[in-house]
């Protein structure tokens, strides 16, 4: 139950949303109409994501990623505002808005969408980092049954603005890339990374903050 009481913390404003209609807040906590009622729509929550991974890992072993399959995990990540889905190749993870249960239509479509990302990286032998959504991706898209998916979403997901505070440069090509939060880990201009080293990590054009 321990367990069971955490999830539910997580999904309690999403929940509030869907069974009242609106947020009933007191201080910075939602109240539920209906505990009861909360906990089986997180324990629905969570058989869905156990669905939805088990569907995940089938169609990877469909096409050959035997390997990823068995490390992949899917959830749903509250944390999300605008973004339907999200792809994380190191971590095996899928994460997936809880607003697509409003439109359930568009929850396998998403779900293939990230696991083109998986897909596309995969066949990827040399171990370079390829274009997120380039011509590798759209391939792995039209192999899951969804040619001609675009990278962005449709999707009304309304969501607060977030100030860009951080702004990092390519000290080659000079190229800005606004971030709200810092980058923690290296990284370097891919663009720069393609035209002048085959695509691989390059030290030279690694980003760095630029000075406002």
């Amino acid at each position: 139950m321990p367990l069971l009481r955490q999830l539910e913390f997580a999904f309690e404003q999403f929940v509030t949303r869907i069974f009242a209609g609106e947020d009933r807040v007191v201080g910075q906590a939602p109240r539920l109409p209906n505990r009861g009622l909360a906990t089986e729509a997180v324990a629905l929550q969570c058989g869905r994501a156990n669905d939805l991974q088990t569907k995940a890992r089938e169609l990877l072993r469909s096409l050959g990623a035997n390997r990823i399959a068995a490390e992949l995990r899917v959830e749903w990540n509250r944390r999300l505002k605008t973004a339907a889905g999200r792809a994380d190749y190191r971590q095996k993870v899928i994460s997936l808005n809880p607003r697509l249960m409003n439109y359930p239509e568009e929850i396998d479509r998403t779900l293939r969408h990230e696991l083109a990302h998986f897909v596309a990286q995969f066949r990827e032998k040399s171990r370079r980092r390829i274009s997120p959504h380039g011509a590798e991706w759209q391939q792995a898209c039209r192999d899951l049954g969804i040619a001609g998916e675009k990278r962005c979403h449709t999707l009304p997901f309304p969501a607060k603005p977030c100030a860009r505070r951080f702004i990092y440069r390519c000290p080659n090509c000079g190229r800005n890339f606004p971030r709200v939060r810092k980058i923690k880990r290296i990284v370097a201009c891919l663009d720069c990374c393609r035209a002048h080293n085959g695509g691989e990590f390059d030290a030279r054009f690694r980003l760095k903050i630029a000075k406002l």
